[in-house]
């Protein structure tokens, strides 16, 4: 891969992932980007992109399962998870138990793939990926669409501090 001073630059990744596109059958670079951040790849140099297009899927999605694994299991949860419970329902939490369910399988094929690399495997694990996240987006929107409309500590009540 064609490499600059600071990364491989914009351009060049996006014709290197077209290649990889049409040989791995992958989804768009323009879809791609707008769910898992890619563009950041081309800030570094990398001869293996197919990796680091999985890094910034698993990183997104470990974001996530945590930040529901708070919910799900609060025990040391930072203190607004404590007032995210109180706005979701029963059912919410259950179709979040789904969703950690199947981001936690994406986390063992992630581990998996870390550890034996395999350019194939890897772009399996990134069309498989892509399709998970599309369902799961389902999923969690309405839930956070709710703890948006319903959020107890409003962006005006700021200005009272931190207990009144």
């Amino acid at each position: 891969m064609e490499k600059t001073g600071n990364g491989i630059g914009l351009e060049q990744l996006k014709k290197e992932y077209e290649k990889l596109q049409k040989k791995e059958k992958l989804p768009g670079f323009k879809e791609m980007n707008e769910e898992f951040y890619i563009e950041k790849i081309a800030e570094s140099e990398t001869d293996m992109l197919i990796r680091e297009i999985r890094r910034m899927i698993g990183d997104k999605c470990a974001n996530y399962m945590r930040f529901i694994e708070n919910i799900l299991n609060p025990v040391n949860a930072p203190m607004f998870v404590f007032q995210i419970l109180k706005i979701i329902s029963q059912e919410d939490k259950k179709n979040l138990s789904e969703v950690y369910k199947k981001l936690m399988q994406n986390e063992i094929k992630f581990i998996e793939r870390d550890l034996d690399y395999n350019e194939q495997k890897e772009a399996e694990f990134v069309k498989e990926s892509f399709k998970m996240w599309q369902e799961i987006k389902k999923d969690i929107i309405p839930i956070f669409e709710k703890i948006e409309r319903n959020q107890v500590i409003k962006p005006e009540d700021n200005n009272k501090g931190y207990f009144g």
